[in-house]
């Protein structure tokens, strides 16, 4: 059974900075499709940086520059870290898995960035 729970999440003030952590069990870590998806309040989840089993990373447009995968696969844990937030960076973080064909999800750490 995947199992995947964020931590990190918080309030921060517009320009901070934050550091998620997901930390994974039940899965193969290192051979995975794993990332972030964020969701604000109305609107549809979205794709905020997602690494693939082989190292290539892939941001979603309104993150690159700003925030950084990465992972370390001793500890099972995926990282996302938010420099420079923006007050649009909130929403809801969730950390996602895909493991031999089925989608695992996070239970999602709050992210409230105010002006």
């Amino acid at each position: 059974q995947v199992q995947l729970v964020e931590s990190g999440g918080g309030l921060v003030q517009a320009g901070g900075s934050l550091k998620l952590s997901c930390a994974a069990s039940g899965t193969i870590f290192n051979f995975n499709f794993m990332g972030w998806y964020r969701q604000a309040p109305g609107k549809q989840r979205e794709l905020a940086a997602v690494i693939l089993g082989g190292g290539t990373i892939n941001y979603g447009d309104s993150v690159k520059g700003r925030f950084t995968i990465s992972r370390d696969n001793a500890k099972n844990t995926l990282y996302l870290q938010m420099n420079n937030l923006k007050t649009e960076d909130t929403g809801v973080y969730y950390c996602y898995d895909r493991f031999e064909g089925t989608d695992y999800w996070g239970q999602g750490t709050q992210v409230t960035v105010s002006s």
